[in-house]
């Protein structure tokens, strides 16, 4: 019955799409793009993505979402369709346009298309909605999380980065030479503080371990830096030197394209600065911070997503949220890369033991996740 609705929905969607399209896109983000080109028997479902603001090329947890529905239609055989949205005063319109266009399944990312979701999938009972970042549940700030979402054709994809980050804390604390390291965000949402606090809490841990003096600043756990956004601009280059003035050397940036600015004040300052990549290795994704990237906190969004996806596509998807933890590998550390060599000899089997420490709870790391 569901895939008859839907069937239905898509053909009568055919005739007004490009209507629709044309009319809202104008005035919105840019125009849909489809592919889907896999060589494999055609499919007619139909799986679409909306970015935020930071669009599909922030080398960061759009671009990784991105890529996990253009896997999934790929093995699935169908096309799929991408609109990027320039503003928040997008979301809303890129959602309606893609109804429009007849989606199956439409994958929103970021908790800022929270509010934008809840009322579009609300709308259309019969559209999949897969919402990255936020648990749909209590509010738009996704701080309310009781593991199930207030609109019951929502799929929220969580991650518990502040296991990751309470590993990436440690291993700045055992690097650090000044014995200072700092985090900025782009705004203080918990999807980005969540690093924050995981980072300082492994600073800490490692201090008292080591019963060594290792200061934390740009985070105090209810107050630190914040741009205001999450655009790569002046403002996130003066956040990050703001944090060197303070004789940081390893440094944090959580929030998508601001690390960018940490980029312009680290080499600015010609100082011996390490940074900390978040959501996907930025080594891998932007060659320029080759030089001074010493690890990456991991969220591990294309796999997540491709596999709702797919879900979706095979008439198996569960609304069930999910959560990304170290167990379950949602979330993980990078590489050291060109700071092999730089790092202690005894930190990487010292995280590894950390790491399953976390896993059977013996450590400790809290979040709005796992309070």
């Amino acid at each position: 019955m569901e895939a008859t609705v839907k069937k239905m929905r898509k053909a009568a969607a055919g005739g007004l799409g490009l209507i629709v399209m044309a009319t809202v896109l104008a005035a919105c983000g840019d125009a849909p793009d489809e592919s889907g080109d896999s060589g494999s028997e055609a499919s007619d479902f139909l799986p679409c993505i909306v970015s935020d603001a930071g669009g599909f090329d922030d080398k960061s947890f759009n671009q990784l979402s991105y890529e996990g529905v253009e896997q999934a239609a790929k093995e699935l055989g169908s096309e799929f369709k991408a609109v990027e949205s320039n503003s928040e005063n997008d979301y809303a319109p890129n959602l309606d346009s893609l109804v429009a266009e007849g989606c199956d399944a439409i994958v929103t990312v970021g908790f800022a298309l929270a509010a934008a979701t809840k009322e579009s999938a609300t709308a259309n009972p019969d559209i999949d909605y897969v919402l990255i970042d936020d648990s749909a549940d209590g509010g738009d700030d996704g701080q309310t999380f009781d593991g199930k979402a207030d609109v019951a054709n929502i799929k929220p994809l969580l991650y518990d980065t502040a296991q990751a980050a309470f590993m990436a804390g440690y291993l700045a604390a055992d690097y650090t030479k000044t014995g200072v390291v700092g985090t900025y965000g782009g705004q203080p949402y918990p999807t980005v503080t969540i690093f924050m606090d995981g980072f300082k809490q492994g600073v800490e841990y490692y201090a008292k371990e080591k019963k060594k003096d290792v200061k934390v600043v740009g985070w105090d756990g209810k107050n630190g830096s914040f741009t205001g956004g999450f655009e790569a601009n002046e403002t996130a280059t003066n956040t990050a030197r703001q944090l060197l003035d303070q004789d940081v050397d390893v440094i944090l940036p959580v929030g998508g394209p601001i690390y960018q600015g940490a980029l312009t004040a680290i080499e600015a300052s010609g100082k011996d600065v390490a940074m900390i990549g978040a959501d996907a290795d930025v080594f891998e994704t932007d060659p320029n911070t080759q030089d001074v990237v010493i690890t990456s906190i991991l969220k591990n969004m294309k796999v997540s997503t491709y596999e709702a996806i797919m879900a979706a596509g095979n008439d198996e998807f569960d609304f069930t949220p999910y959560v990304g933890t170290l167990e379950n590998d949602g979330v993980g550390i990078a590489p050291f890369h060109n700071f092999e060599s730089k790092v202690s000899p005894t930190v990487a089997a010292e995280l590894d033991d950390i790491k399953a420490g976390i896993i059977d709870g013996s450590i400790k790391v809290t979040s709005y996740l796992a309070p």
